[in-house]
This record gives structure tokens, sequence and C-alpha cells, in this order.
């Protein structure tokens, strides 16, 4: 295992920048996924440090090699494409095998590590059948085991589930968080899907125009985005971003969303975005001393059968995901609270802006 590490990395494809100034360490032994939506620089990303792609500035290194030019079969990385790639024609057992063969591995050993690799992903059944009868999840399932197998220095995944049916993705999904935890591996996985990436990342990398925008564990990017992008791409629906309806003086945050002013400090003057996640929203049927009164524009059964309620509060309108118990019907005067410790303030730039509340 070895920390990967990239120095100022940037990519152009004529005027077009792929990737621009990224510095950042992928740790030893851990699953950093590289989130965000197409184009944003994620798989090119990617592609510089398996070699596919030579930056056109910067460094990439893998422990304390540099490897900026070193040829991918140098490099002692695994990776699993989109796409599976298989010997066609021929048994699973004999796909996983083939590249040990190639690398002189003993016949003992070679047996071993087909064998617990197949088990771990969950194909230890299928050995001897040929990989054209297998579906699609079930042939990534066998371009996944091939590149542990070797017991290459990194792993890195692009987008490996995309392109299987629903029911196959979520199980084969489970496969790799299963294989994940029991290789302890630098790994290294690209993808849009932020339920994926919440549920395999040890760390999420979010990209956006080319650049890590924030990184750290899926709690800590979800809880605390550092600018409206990761507030926004995160969560379904995303955060509320409320303009307009806060002032700030003489120390202290002042709306009509709140019973009572804010105390926060001297650089909250420059917030222009009040932001809070719909599911910190706390609601009450009844009238409570930290509530103002909201009226309930819309109901929406959302994600884990919870009640989305676009809420109307004088002349602002935010959502709210509460439990059913505690939705009220549209036409109904509820009692909403904006908890302090869930509030972020973002400046003209987008970027947080710590402001002393209790979440930043």
């Amino acid at each position: 295992m070895a920390d990967v590490r990239v120095d100022a990395a940037a990519k152009y494809f004529g005027d077009f920048a792929a990737v621009e100034d990224v510095s950042t360490t992928f740790r030893e032994g851990t699953v950093t996924v590289l989130l965000g939506p197409s184009g944003c620089g994620k798989t090119t990303l990617m592609r510089m440090i398996v070699g596919l792609e030579t930056p056109t500035t910067g460094k990439i290194y893998i422990g304390d090699r540099e490897v900026t030019k070193v040829p991918t079969s140098d490099r002692k990385i695994g990776m699993v494409f989109q796409y599976p790639v298989i010997y066609r024609g021929t048994t699973v057992e004999r796909n996983i095998e083939l590249p040990l063969i190639a690398a002189k591995i003993d016949a003992s050993e070679r047996k071993r590590r087909v064998e617990s690799v197949a088990e771990v992903v969950g194909i230890a059944d299928l050995l001897k059948l040929n990989v054209d009868r297998l579906d699609n999840a079930g042939r990534q399932r066998v371009a996944v085991a091939r590149e542990v197998a070797r017991q290459p220095e990194v792993l890195l995944f692009d987008e490996p589930i995309t392109n299987v049916d629903l029911t196959s993705k979520l199980e084969l999904k489970r496969s790799l968080k299963n294989l994940f935890k029991s290789l302890q591996q630098t790994i290294i996985y690209v993808t849009h899907d932020q339920t994926e990436a919440m549920s395999l990342a040890d760390n999420i990398a979010l990209m956006n125009n080319g650049r890590i925008v924030q990184m750290g564990s899926p709690r800590e990017i979800y809880g605390q985005p550092n600018d409206v992008f990761a507030g926004w791409f995160l969560g379904s629906p995303g955060m509320n971003f409320l303009t307009g309806c806060f002032i700030v003086e003489h120390g202290q945050l002042l709306s009509p969303l709140l019973v009572a002013p804010l105390p926060v400090n001297e650089n909250a003057v420059h917030a222009k975005v009040l932001g809070i996640r719909p599911e910190r929203v706390r609601m009450s049927l009844q009238p409570t001393d930290s509530g103002v009164p909201a009226e309930v524009l819309t109901r929406a059964i959302t994600i884990g059968g919870r009640i989305l309620l676009e809420l109307k509060v004088q002349d602002v309108t935010l959502k709210a995901v509460v439990d059913d118990n505690l939705a009220g019907a549209v036409g109904d005067q509820m009692w909403m609270s904006l908890p302090p410790s869930e509030l972020r303030l973002f400046g003209a730039d987008d970027r947080v802006i710590d402001a002393g509340l209790g979440g930043q």
C-alpha cells in the first residue's frame, strides 16, 4: 500500500482546463471517492494518476516515488473501468489467473489468490463458468477480482457500477463495500452518484470545474459544506439557500426566520446567503418558544417515506424534511425553528464564512 500524492497538477486540452491546480493526498489504506457532476475533471484526474494522461503541469507521486512520466505498467496500479474489461471465450477462473501467470506467480499462490478474491466478490461458485454467460454485473465482478488478485499498491475504480441494472447495482455496491473493508487498501473511486459516494467512502474529494472544492469524510462534507456548490450537490433536495431575508448589525444576525437575533462575529457582515439543510429544519404542529409561524405550501413524500414540505414565512420560502407524524397538510400553519448550529453563512464568492455560529 502507498499514499497517492498530487502536487499542483493541471491538465489542459487547448485552452480548456479539465483539471486545474489540484494538490491533495489520497491516504494509504483508505477509500477516497472523487465525486462531482459530469465534466468536473474527476476522470481526467484519475487518468493522470494511472498514467493514461500526462499532466500539463504538476507532479504525481505513489509513495515516495514520482510517477508523473512513468508508464502505466510500471506504476503498480490496478484499474477497473466503467465497462467490464474481460477475456472473452474463457472461464471466470482463467480471467482472474492470466495476469498472475504473466507475472510468473507460482501455481499454488495463484490458486490461493483466485479462490480468496472470488469468495470476497461473490463469484466463488462461478469460477468454472464461461464469462460469456455472465451479465454485465457478473463480468464487472470478474474484472474487479482480476485487479485485486494482482495485489497492486493502489486500486482505481472509474464508475464501475454505472452500466448495470438497478438490482445488480445494489448487490455490486454491497460487494464492493465488503471488498474495500477486507482489503484496507489505497483505493480511489470515481462516481457522480452521491449515494454511492456516501456509502463507500472513507473520504470524499468533491470536484467542480476542474478543482477539488472540499475534501473530508462524508459526514463532514454533508454537514459542513465549504461552499454553495457542496451544499447544493449533496442532498436530495440540496441545502436551502436564502437571500434577502437577513441582516447583520451590531454583532447580531436578524431574520424573520428567527425568533431572536443570533450573536455573530465581525466576519458575518460579508454574508450574502444563509444556508440550512431541509432535514435540519425543526418543525412542530404546536406553537413553540423557539419557532416562528410557517404556512405549508406543498407536501410530498421523499426518500425513506419522509415528508418534504415547502414552507412560507412572511415572504420567504424554504424546504423542510420531517417525519410523517410531524407534517401538516397544505394550508396548515406550523411552527419552524432553525438551530444555530445547523446554519451556514456564505459570502459573495459562494465560500462559507466563519461567522461564529455553532455549526462553523
